[in-house]
């Protein structure tokens, strides 16, 4: 997923979490009805979830181009000297 499917797929998981948040409301609160509101809801996210989870081709859209190694990659790099000095300690 690009950087910009991303982006999509977090604008397409915040309005269909809320559109369903809201016809669960309105559906719950006119057959006054918890259990109808909360099905419904849970029905939303599984559909929010359907929809944003997978890596979907519509998310692809914009591949990443990658840049060349730089020059510093392409010379051997500096080893690390380590030295062996140990830390005498009073008693």
């Amino acid at each position: 997923m690009d950087w910009q499917g991303q982006k999509l797929a977090e604008q397409l998981m915040q309005i269909l979490l809320l559109i369903a948040a809201v016809v669960a409301f309105v559906v719950g609160y006119t057959t006054a009805s918890f259990r109808t509101m909360m099905l419904i809801y849970a029905g939303g996210v599984g559909v929010t979830t359907l929809i944003t989870v997978p890596n979907w081709p519509f998310f692809n859209r914009h591949p990443l181009k990658w840049l060349e190694p730089s020059e510093a990659e392409k010379h051997p790099k500096p080893e690390v000297v380590v030295s062996s000095k140990k830390k005498s300690s009073k008693k």
